[in-house]
């Protein structure tokens, strides 16, 4: 029997799998076993969820008698954007050359091992939107830094790096994903919490084969895909040399799955165009109200709205879904 998960249990998982602290981890976790539909085919689900209620009660317990913060990030980046990227691979497969060549940053690249030590993140500009790229220290069967758990988690996206430029880029890789798979957060062809274990979570990933102007490389991922059974979309680029990178970047994006909403004043004739709104698709006139300000979600009676869905400023109620490049005039 299908559980027939609600929107609003959906967004709470997915702020779940976001959460930085032990308490924000337990209002998502009661906020889904309160939404989560009652019936046979979610009697394992629902099980799982209490379960998971309580021992995460339990340890926010002893972390305030203890006085220390267990639960979160041991190195914090906000989020920001249209979404966030985590860039994740094996020594030298590129990660930090990618970082720098889809965004403003400037990591430290050298051709030795370990020159990531610390996440590092920049804004990956699509169109007039800007999406969070983080880099990550290296995955080896020796090494997992203890913050990209909660990176991978947090993450709308990861991608993983394969060095087509050596022969070891593709042991390597497939290292990252035994390591990975060893642990709770995983890599996984869709982002989900698994539905008979909550603490088991899957970051949607793509595959980004690196350097592949190298000599050998296109023998080299023929040999991955003989060996590895991943079943991730796959971009095959050169950082370096920018190819492929532009195909890349929109594949990005439009894993983010938001949409982009500008806004007017009543009182003005044009919209601000510069600086949209983005929301995950499906959100409301109500979700973008709470986030231009609290008394627009408060006071809100209707919503003028210009967009291909509509006729030009249409009034709408505040359970109208928005479309990419809607501009909305709110009214109280």
């Amino acid at each position: 029997m299908p559980a027939n998960l609600t929107p609003v249990y959906l967004k709470a998982e997915h702020a779940y799998r976001q959460a930085q602290t032990l308490d924000e981890e337990l209002r998502c976790l009661q906020i889904m076993l309160q939404e989560i539909p009652k019936h046979k085919g979610t009697d394992h689900l629902q099980a799982s969820l209490k379960a998971k209620i309580s021992k995460t009660k339990k340890d926010l317990e002893a972390e305030k008698a203890s006085g220390k913060k267990s639960g979160g990030l041991s190195v914090r980046i906000p989020r920001q954007g249209a979404g966030t990227v985590v860039i994740l691979g094996g020594t030298n497969a590129g990660k930090s050359q990618l970082l720098a060549s889809m965004t403003r940053a400037t990591p430290k690249i050298a051709p030795h091992p370990y020159t990531t030590q610390l996440p590092q993140p920049g804004m990956m500009p699509w169109e007039d939107v800007l999406v969070q790229m983080i880099d990550t220290p290296p995955i080896t069967p020796d090494f997992l830094e203890p913050s990209t758990y909660g990176f991978i988690r947090g993450a709308d996206l990861a991608l993983l790096m394969l060095d087509l430029g050596d022969d070891d880029g593709v042991e390597n890789c497939m290292a990252v994903m035994e390591r990975l798979n060893a642990t709770r957060t995983r890599l996984g062809k869709e982002s989900c919490l698994d539905e008979d274990d909550i603490g088991l979570s899957y970051t949607k990933t793509f595959l980004v084969p690196n350097k592949i102007d190298a000599p050998g490389a296109m023998d080299r991922l023929d040999i991955f895909h003989e060996l590895a059974d991943f079943e991730f979309e796959e971009f095959p680029i050169s950082a370096t040399e920018m190819t492929g990178v532009e195909d890349l970047r929109n594949a990005i994006y439009h894993a983010m799955n938001v949409v982009r909403v500008y806004t007017k004043l009543p009182t003005s004739k044009t919209a601000d165009m510069d600086r949209p709104f983005t929301l995950p698709e499906g959100s409301t006139l109500l979700d973008l109200a709470g986030l231009v300000h609290k008394d627009y979600l408060e006071k809100l009676k209707f919503a003028r709205i210009w967009g291909a869905a509509v006729h030009d400023g249409t009034p709408m109620k505040g359970d109208y879904v928005l479309n990419d490049k809607d501009i909305v005039e709110l009214h109280c």
